[in-house]
């Protein structure tokens, strides 16, 4: 029995109480004319997707650092359950709104960008910066949740990675953006070939990620305070992925950061008159920022309570002083996913996972650039032999 007991009061509480304040602060938004109610479900939908993370470990640089360094499969397995709920979640929904995938037609809002080097780019930066940073950016988001005192300093490196990316975007755009196609799969394989060939390569790398899996010691503790299986990680997130495009638009954690970068330094004059081709695409899409809040606003902060109410009951809040040396890996790690960013039109979750689950080109290009980018940066952290 002791295996199932709860948490005692002094953690139990302070999670209602968080959870309590944040589902007020949702119906508070519901309030708000024009677009509340999209906003109150925005909130809900982050508090969900900030427990999901913490409680699953579902960070795509550490599951990655599992494997390359114990062999341990289980947390790239449950990233392929969340695409392959995603994958089949997304696809009957397009069916829905576009019968038929014709040619020069795109469902609305979905993360379906172009295919460029300046995409892969992005993905590499990303890659090598989440590597040298510790995590993605949606893991720094749940990880302040945690109590971690170097993400925000990721997050503030991140900020000006979108600046970066922001003055160099006329040049990438002129150069290796605008003549670039826009690949979606069903375009090509109509809806049930998109799925058999994307659920095909994801078959395969469960089944090379099964074999090179090595069994691990089990972990300690009561099932409160223990991970979830990654597998059902997986199936939750791939669940909000699917109910937040059908209800609000795809998954996505880097808007809000962009468009305060962009906010910002518009306000500072750093800014050219005119970002070319930016606000066409689809994706993490930044703007001026002219109201206190927007839906991928929310769907942050609602995440980061979901994650700091999940991290105190489970005892998984533990802030620590950090060494100076990590806050110089975290921040010159967040200005390269923060530039990655911008010029790739979103992150693991935007890019990657609501793009792969959309059938679009884009997310696998993104995919396989980034995890090459995180080899090198994984790399890099061995010969400096940084922890």
């Amino acid at each position: 029995m002791a295996d199932l007991a709860l948490p005692p009061l002094r953690r139990l509480l302070p999670s209602v109480i968080i959870l309590t304040a944040a589902v007020c602060f949702s119906h508070t938004l519901g309030s708000i004319a024009g677009g509340g109610r999209e906003l109150a479900l925005s909130a809900l939908l982050g508090l969900a997707f900030g427990i999901f993370l913490q409680r699953s470990r579902f960070c795509f640089f550490c599951v990655s650092r599992d494997f390359i360094e114990r062999r341990d499969a289980r947390g790239l397995l449950g990233i392929i359950v969340a695409l392959v709920v995603g994958i089949l979640g997304y696809h009957l929904v397009f069916g829905a709104f576009m019968p038929i995938p014709t040619l020069g037609r795109l469902p609305p809002q979905a993360h379906i960008g172009p295919v460029s080097w300046v995409l892969a780019a992005g993905a590499l930066s990303f890659g090598i910066g989440m590597a040298l940073s510790g995590s993605c950016i949606s893991a720094h988001l749940y990880r302040l949740g945690e109590g971690s005192t170097v993400s925000p300093f990721a997050l503030l490196g991140a900020l000006f990675g979108f600046v970066l990316g922001f003055l160099s975007w006329n040049k990438l755009y002129l150069s290796g953006i605008q003549e670039a196609p826009v690949v979606w799969l069903p375009h090509h394989f109509g809806y049930a070939g998109s799925v058999v060939l994307q659920l095909s390569i994801l078959t395969a790398l469960a089944i090379w990620l099964w074999r090179a899996h090595k069994t691990q010691e089990a972990r300690s503790g009561n099932r409160w305070e223990r991970r979830w299986p990654a597998y059902v990680g997986g199936l939750l997130i791939g669940f909000v992925g699917v109910l937040s495009y059908f209800r609000i638009g795809p998954l996505g954690v880097t808007a809000e950061l962009g468009s305060i970068a962009r906010t910002a330094a518009n306000s500072l004059s750093w800014l050219p008159a005119r970002l070319e081709g930016v606000d066409t695409f689809s994706g993490c899409a930044t703007v001026i920022k002219e109201t206190l809040w927007s839906q991928n606003g929310v769907f942050v902060i609602s995440l980061i309570l979901g994650s700091l109410a999940a991290a105190i009951s489970a005892g998984d809040f533990k802030p620590r002083r950090p060494k100076l040396a990590e806050i110089g890996r975290a921040f010159a790690g967040g200005i390269l996913m923060g530039w990655g960013s911008m010029v790739a039109l979103g992150c693991t979750v935007g890019t990657l996972l609501s793009g792969i689950i959309a059938g679009a080109a884009s997310g696998w290009i993104f995919a396989l650039f980034l995890f090459g980018g995180l080899w090198i940066g994984w790399q890099l952290r061995v010969k400096m032999r940084w922890n």
